[in-house]
């Protein structure tokens, strides 16, 4: 039996997911979250086998939620399922530990298929992202791959609007700390300007600007 655990911030994603995985004999979905705090708990309560994850949660992103269900679960096997498939998203999610990365536009029986082979220990992509990381190998990569994870995620939340007090409560740092990623961050994108940086997160699939900050 394979212990599922289902970490997207919408409830009907996940009731959509728990129907389709409940279907099949040798999967239990052992609980659901919708934030980086819900699924730390859930893993520590539940030690599930499998985390069925969306890149996009309420608060810190699904890069943080995967660090934090790691430290707690090492042996756990993550399966991002994103709307996102950017070379950015792709390579953060495999530097924080994802076994596999699906996209949203799969179809069932890929998420069903996917769910099995990493809970056996193997990778699983689909073809659009196996062929950001083909392009990665040869060099052909964006320059947000270059960030580490924790500044990926701090670039992700400032993109989005949040001050530096806000990115710093939520990601349990101090502010100071989060200004010295910020300043990282625009050393190795070559940016001097949080309008250059805010841009250059656009451009490359962080925020929608005419949807999240209205441009």
């Amino acid at each position: 039996m394979i212990r599922i655990a289902l970490i997207d911030d919408h409830a009907v994603v996940r009731t959509g997911y728990r129907r389709l995985l409940d279907a099949e004999d040798d999967f239990q979905v052992v609980g659901e979250a919708a934030c980086a705090g819900e699924a730390n708990a859930l893993v520590l309560r539940t030690q599930p086998d499998v985390a069925l994850l969306d890149l996009s949660l309420k608060g810190s992103s699904g890069i943080e939620a995967m660090r934090g269900m790691l430290a707690r679960r090492p042996g756990l096997a993550v399966l991002v399922l994103s709307m996102h498939d950017g070379a950015g998203h792709v390579t953060q999610a495999l530097k924080s530990g994802a076994r596999g990365y699906l996209t949203k536009y799969c179809e069932p029986e890929d998420v069903i298929d996917g769910i099995r082979r990493v809970a056996a220990g193997k990778r699983v992509f689909s073809p659009e992202i196996a062929d950001v990381l083909a392009h990665e190998a040869v060099g052909s990569d964006g320059p947000l791959t270059q960030l580490t994870p924790r500044e990926f995620e701090v670039l992700r939340m400032l993109a989005h609007g949040e001050s530096a007090s806000g990115i710093a409560s939520s990601m349990h740092l101090s502010p100071k700390t989060v200004l010295n990623y910020v300043s990282l961050i625009r050393q190795k994108l070559d940016t001097d300007s949080d309008f250059k940086l805010l841009h250059l997160a656009a451009r490359h699939g962080l925020v929608d600007l005419r949807r999240d900050v209205g441009l």
